[in-house]
């Protein structure tokens, strides 16, 4: 299965989808699946309407639409349109992209910490790593690719057990 990937180009859907509400909406189409705006509700704690109206902006920039099995007339179910997001760089220049790219760092640090918390389990299989590696500019864009590369070879699989695999590449001064 090939993941798809929504690239994130203008300050206009990166302040759309910065929206904590937004982020956790989609976050929550993509884990469970194509639901309505009341289960939604029901799942992140939040009223129908409010989750009516964010899913109306999502699908007003591409990141949602209607699921192709609506089972009712009365209530629309939605899908995600994508597997993952994709935040360039080149945002931070865009005046106020800071700002906006910082919501959705802090976010995605909650979900983090949220997953964290929760692991309790130790057993084989399910851990950890860290690497300290010295790489140029070109070094760590080879290795987002082939990170991805190799989730790519794993998505779509059914197996027992869903897991969340997190990739950060982050700056560390030296010491």
């Amino acid at each position: 299965m090939t993941l798809t990937n929504k690239v994130v180009e203008d300050l206009d859907t990166l302040k759309a989808v910065s929206h904590p509400l937004r982020m956790q909406l989609l976050g929550a189409l993509r884990r469970l699946g194509p639901s309505t705006a009341s289960e939604l509700a029901r799942e992140l704690g939040e009223s129908s309407g409010s989750t009516s109206y964010h899913l109306r902006q999502l699908e007003r920039f591409g990141f949602v639409s209607d699921d192709d099995e609506q089972s009712s007339g009365r209530e629309r179910r939605w899908k995600s349109l994508y597997d993952l997001t994709t935040y360039p760089a080149t945002l931070a220049g865009l005046d106020g992209g800071r700002e906006y790219l910082d919501v959705v760092r802090r976010r995605q640090e909650e979900y983090l910490r949220e997953g964290l918390e929760a692991w309790t389990d130790h057993r084989p299989g399910i851990g950890m790593s860290d690497y300290a590696l010295d790489l140029d500019p070109d070094d760590i864009e080879a290795l987002e690719q082939e990170i991805f590369a190799v989730v790519q070879r794993y998505a779509g699989r059914q197996g027992a057990e869903r897991v969340v695999l997190h990739a950060l590449i982050l700056p560390r001064p030296a010491a």
